[in-house]
């Protein structure tokens, strides 16, 4: 049995299971000052939120870390009016012996959080992609700036899909269609 299944047993596990995360996450080393959880403003709510959750479980893993001190019925018997109320309580108190609280985490909720990882992971992967075709481009870009020099085949070639577009609109006739609104 749980040695704090007669007060609070939710709190307690609950308390147990927040202790367990704060220290693993506390192992990790986690720049929270670091600009990529400032970047977006619903990341830093939930960043600003998760370090809220963490503080207030580690503040009460502290607070329930000792079993709570037992409950004095003899000074309550001597200060209420009402004797068979407080020796009634004192009854189911010792007598009450509740099953200690555990949270069993359900398999869909479980398989919701895992799609979620890897959800993340796949558009992990992609923004990775991204940034590297992105450097690329810009590695390309800066090896082929333009300048007085070029002409206008050089650029053709160097940038096909914008030569592609300027003679689809000389062909349509839209001469000043970047440059004039309608």
């Amino acid at each position: 049995s749980h040695r704090y299944s007669r007060s609070l047993p939710f709190a307690m596990s609950f308390s147990g299971t927040a202790s367990r995360v704060v220290r693993r996450l506390a192992h990790r080393n986690i720049d929270w000052a670091s600009p990529i959880f400032k970047g977006d403003p619903e990341l830093s709510a939930a960043v600003s939120a998760f370090r809220g959750w963490t503080a207030n479980a580690e503040a009460m893993a502290e607070k329930y870390a000792a079993p709570p001190t037992p409950i004095d019925f003899a000074s309550s018997k001597s200060a209420v009016r009402d004797k068979a109320l407080v020796e009634a309580l004192e009854q189911l108190y010792t007598s009450n012996k509740p099953p200690a609280e555990t949270y069993e985490w359900s398999a869909e909720d479980r398989a919701d959080k895992e799609q979620l990882i890897e959800d993340a992971k796949e558009r992990n992967v992609f923004t990775q992609e991204m940034i590297e075709d992105t450097e690329k481009e810009l590695a390309f870009m800066r090896r082929n700036r333009t300048n007085r020099e070029m002409s206008g085949a050089d650029m053709k070639e160097l940038y096909p899909d914008i030569a592609e577009e300027v003679e689809k609109e000389i062909e349509d006739r839209e001469w000043f269609k970047d440059t004039l609104s309608k």
